[in-house]
């Protein structure tokens, strides 16, 4: 992405909103920790003035905002086979494999999906917010399978982006739960928040946390489990597993929540899932250069549909 200027003209005065919570609002697809950098590095002026991120915009104020070319991705190329699904000159869909971390971070450097991606790409990826980020408009869990969709070009990026922000995108995944649920269908209503003391974790919280919503429908049940079907209408960190773990029914194999509940399941049914049985098999979104809808799913990954197998025949 090669160094842009922009300006936004302040209309009303927001006495109550923070400069970089306003710009998020303009700028969807740049993440609040970028812009509070660009801010703070001077790359972005109030009436041709640095301030601070907690700034509050007055009406009559015009913000100049300058993109900085983006640095070379710190991540090196890795041929790292993917199950690509659908690929055009605009994104790309696959099929995520557990296991596959999607980004690189401290202890997970090497061997991630954009170490993969710019060997696949060979460099044709977005860069927004002055960081070769490629193409990353959403994420996956390590240990989740299926649907994710990936920008080649900084337009794909941002309306991918507001559509995820927009919640136009539809996400269904299928999961395997401990236990029956009282109802066929429903939905799951809990703020979500880090956990308080186990920060790797997070939890439904009361007061606190964005609000998470979840629409469940059973598929199908078993001896000891079911088969259900969630629908993302919010996006938060480890939503579908922290909510059917508040619910009091944990996905299979799923040892960060519920770890009693699986030993149990494990010893009680002789099934001992590899990982959380959570797969995206759904993705839907309008083409960013077409605007026409685009659906794709996910075949059942081996692990998922031999877990199935064996509930099957219990």
């Amino acid at each position: 992405m090669e160094a842009t200027n922009q300006t936004v003209a302040v209309e009303h005065s927001l006495p109550t909103q923070r400069l970089d919570a306003f710009l998020r609002t303009q700028f969807p697809e740049v993440s609040r920790g970028t812009i509070q950098r660009l801010i703070e590095e001077g790359n972005i002026l109030v009436n041709g003035a640095k301030v601070k991120p907690t700034h509050h915009p007055h009406a009559g104020e015009t913000i100049s905002v300058h993109w900085p070319e983006a640095k070379p991705a710190e991540a090196k190329p890795e041929e790292i086979p993917l199950d690509i699904l659908f690929e055009d000159k605009d994104l790309l869909v696959l099929n995520k494999p557990a296991g596959l971390v999607v980004h690189p971070a401290a202890g997970n450097e090497e061997h991630t999906l954009v170490n993969a991606l710019l060997h696949h790409c060979a460099g044709a990826l977005s860069g927004i917010g002055g960081v070769a980020r490629p193409g990353i408009v959403h994420r996956l869990d390590k240990d989740t399978s299926g649907c994710l969709v990936v920008a080649k070009t900084d337009a794909a990026h941002q309306s991918l982006a507001e559509q995820f922000a927009g919640r136009s995108v539809e996400k269904i995944y299928h999961a395997i739960v401990i236990g029956h649920l009282p109802a066929k269908s429903g939905e799951i209503l809990g703020a979500i928040a880090r956990h308080p003391t186990q920060r790797k974790r997070m939890t439904v919280t009361e007061g606190k946390g964005r609000q998470a919503r979840t629409g469940f429908r059973v598929l199908e049940t078993f001896a000891r489990a079911s088969l259900v079907e969630a629908l993302l209408h919010t996006g938060r960190t480890h939503q579908i597993r922290v909510h059917f773990q508040h619910l009091g029914f944990p996905i299979v194999g799923d040892l960060v929540y519920g770890p009693r509940q699986n030993q149990r399941f494990e010893k009680e049914t002789g099934v001992a899932a590899p990982r959380q049985m959570l797969h995206a098999q759904y993705l839907a979104f309008l083409h960013p250069s077409t605007g026409l809808k685009q659906s794709f799913t996910a075949p059942y990954p081996a692990d998922f549909a031999n877990v199935l197998k064996w509930l099957h025949h219990e």
